[in-house]
């Protein structure tokens, strides 16, 4: 049976998406959209991700700084590098900001069916993750926190004033543990499936007027995760509200906590910030002379 906090965060979800009466945002802030960024365009972005913990019952805060460009190479195809600083898997009480990971994300349009006032993308992509850490959680994410490669398919529709984006992937953990012998037992996974459920809203303006009136967007996310060759699985929720300023500069503050699941995590709740600029035709091609 669903859990009691499950069915009232889908309750809550289900509520949202017939009860604003606004204009539908695709830029989630946990999330990716099948849409690219433009073809012949730039994006760097700075995130932070910060996260409670209790060592040897001292309470101390861990972070994630994470840097990354968004690169439209064409019309449907798109590719992410990034890299990430952290003191997450530190022995406490260490908080010492150190390279933790890199990685490439592309994704590929492979479907877009366009009307007035709606819209639907179909996308996938692929991500490989280079990771100094070692293994120490249940929980398996191409975030950083293992090295890894995750595949996966995006769907977005947007309906008029409402726009839905669902997310699946499997992620393979390529930790060299994975392949040594230890006698038919190990207390990590190294395979899951990893889902997301996104919906936003646009707050103001009520009326667009130019380019330059800043956007306030609201958004809820579910996000989950089950192993595939473990038993463990959570499923989080992730309100967050952003600012659009100018049309190219994106301001983000999301809250994630699990509303259901007893994985064995590094922890349960986190707050993120990140800061994102766009630059249009940044990518020149030479005219022949």
């Amino acid at each position: 049976m669903m859990p009691s906090k499950l069915r009232i965060a889908l309750i809550f979800i289900i509520l949202a998406m017939f009860c604003f009466n606004l204009n539908a945002q695709e830029l989630y802030v946990y999330s990716e959209p099948a849409s690219n960024v433009p073809a012949k365009s730039l994006s760097f972005k700075y995130a932070g991700k910060w996260m409670g913990e209790s060592t040897l019952g001292h309470k101390h805060t861990t972070s994630r700084q994470m840097a990354e460009s968004s690169i439209g190479l064409g019309k449907f195809l798109m590719l992410r590098p990034a890299l990430s600083l952290g003191n997450m898997y530190n022995k406490y009480p260490d908080q010492k900001l150190r390279f933790e990971s890199a990685s490439i994300y592309a994704k590929l349009r492979v479907l877009s069916i366009d009307d007035i006032h709606r819209h639907f993308r179909a996308a996938a992509y692929v991500k490989g993750v280079f990771s100094k850490n070692d293994l120490q959680y249940a929980e398996i994410t191409a975030d950083g926190d293992q090295t890894a490669i995750q595949g996966g398919v995006i769907l977005t529709q947007l309906l008029h004033k409402l726009a839905i984006s669902g997310t699946g992937s499997l992620v393979e953990v390529l930790h060299p543990d994975r392949w040594k012998d230890f006698g038919g037992q190990t207390f990590y996974g190294y395979r899951s499936f990893n889902y997301s459920l996104s919906t936003g809203y646009l707050l103001l303006p009520r009326k667009y007027k130019s380019y330059e009136q800043t956007n306030f967007n609201i958004y809820l996310e579910l996000i989950g995760s089950s192993g595939l060759d473990r038993d463990y699985a959570f499923t989080d929720l992730a309100p967050a509200i952003q600012l659009i300023v100018n049309s190219n500069a994106k301001i983000n503050v999301g809250y994630r906590f699990q509303i259901s699941g007893g994985a064995y995590r590094m922890g349960t709740s986190s707050l993120s910030i990140s800061y994102e600029r766009s630059f249009l035709n940044a990518i020149k091609h030479k005219k022949n002379e």
